[in-house]
């Protein structure tokens, strides 16, 4: 039985159990409260709140985790990221009210009060950066530390701005990027019974992942313009051509497309005659 630490709230949580659900493997709850779920026969849930996944999975009490890169980079513990799952994306940011006269980062005053709840980041990037600082350590709502005098400058997590914008601040550097991870404990990974489960659980995520800006497209088109088609739909390794049974000029053109390019696709397979096009979404793609 491998045991998953997943989010117990937020954003994060439900991008991750739909994911695990699109894998194959749905979440079974004993109650609406339960912080343990089965996923199938080899899986089992753990729901901790995003900051102590990284603690758990290093600790051993589960075998991987999905929390945000940021939250693992705070936390210090070892674990290995197995996969980028791409979803929660959001920076850590070095940010100063309006009104300061600080442009950018080596404008920034040695001993300067910075509030944020990642201190070990925080200290870490001004360290190297050589500006000594006095760390303030806040729990959330780093954005108002500034204007009750707590704080000079903040590091706190950024997504669109429009949080520090309303709070009067402005960005002035970047310290790291976030976004969700698969992580796995090294004593896990290392373990031969483990591993080639974890491995099958990883490829079914990215699976996932890699179906979400795909589409199936099928078509009907003409016998004598496959060359046209397959230039139109080059796929993963070109088009499937498949005879339509009585067809005669016919012949029936299946590829997988990028999402983006399904509207352009339509166009172009309807100028060569193409009839009878279909678009569907794709749960699984594996290379």
């Amino acid at each position: 039985m491998i045991t998953v630490a997943l989010p117990n709230k937020g954003r994060l949580s439900e991008k991750a159990l739909a994911l695990f659900e699109r894998a194959g493997l749905r979440a079974e709850f004993t109650s609406e409260r339960a912080l343990i779920a089965e996923m199938g026969p080899d899986f089992r849930a753990i729901f901790v709140r995003a900051a102590d996944v990284p603690e758990f999975v290093a600790d051993g009490a589960a075998d991987v985790g999905v929390t945000g890169g940021d939250l693992v980079a705070e936390s210090g513990r070892e674990v290995e990221t197995m996969l980028d799952l791409g979803f929660g994306r959001c920076r850590l940011a070095v940010a100063v009210p309006d009104g300061s006269e600080i442009q950018k980062l080596a404008q920034v005053p040695s001993g300067s009060r910075v509030a944020t709840s990642f201190p070990r980041i925080a200290a870490e990037f001004f360290g190297q950066a050589r500006i000594p600082i006095e760390l303030v350590r806040v729990s959330g709502a780093a954005e108002i530390a500034p204007h009750l005098g707590v704080a000079d400058v903040i590091v706190d997590l950024v997504s669109t701005g429009s949080t520090l914008r309303v709070n009067g601040l402005r960005e002035v550097e970047t310290v790291l990027e976030s976004t969700a991870q698969l992580i796995v404990s090294r004593t896990a990974w290392e373990d031969p019974a483990r591993r080639p489960t974890l491995e099958e659980l990883a490829a079914a995520l990215e699976s996932v992942l890699r179906a979400e800006r795909k589409r199936y497209l099928m078509a009907n088109v003409p016998r004598d313009r496959l060359e046209e088609v397959k230039r139109v739909l080059p796929g993963i390794s070109g088009p499937t051509i498949v005879e339509v049974l009585h067809g005669g000029n016919w012949v029936a053109a299946h590829a997988v497309v990028d999402e983006n390019r399904v509207y352009q696709t339509i166009a172009s397979l309807k100028r060569l005659g193409a009839e009878g096009i279909l678009v569907t979404r794709i749960e699984r793609l594996m290379p």
